[in-house]
């Protein structure tokens, strides 16, 4: 693969990542949320799945086909570990706290966006099925 398209899939991954980063910075009276029960989990569980799509467009396709149980584990994984970071970060910021249910639902956003990517993938297939 031609490294300046290597570098190219990282570009957006890394945009979510510091996008992730600067919301994760501001204290924690500057969000105004619906008042809806665990919206925040959602919020989590939604940005988190498009850090995971993020994740597997960084991915080779070739590894992705190749290997996919563990692309899968890789991008899980990577949305986990990210999220243990930001909740480390979180917890150095006035009016913010880390919370172990929002580690949670970073990992199942990752789990989403994986889900998501192989059942898209299943369904556009040309050729498969009937």
């Amino acid at each position: 693969m031609n490294p300046q398209r290597r570098w190219f899939r990282l570009v957006p991954v890394a945009l979510v990542m510091g996008t992730i980063f600067m919301q994760s910075h501001q204290s924690g009276d500057s969000f105004s949320l619906p008042n809806i029960s665990n919206i925040d989990k959602l919020v989590h569980c939604l940005v988190y799945a498009v850090l995971g799509l993020t994740a597997i467009f960084a991915l080779t396709p070739q590894f992705r086909q190749r290997r996919p149980w563990l692309a899968s584990g890789v991008v899980v994984l990577f949305c986990l570990f990210y999220g243990i970071s930001d909740e480390f970060h979180q917890s150095f910021i006035p009016g913010r706290i880390s919370s172990g249910a929002d580690l949670a639902a970073d990992a199942l956003g990752g789990v989403v966006a994986v889900v998501g990517y192989w059942a898209w993938r299943q369904w556009s297939a040309p050729g498969e099925g009937a």
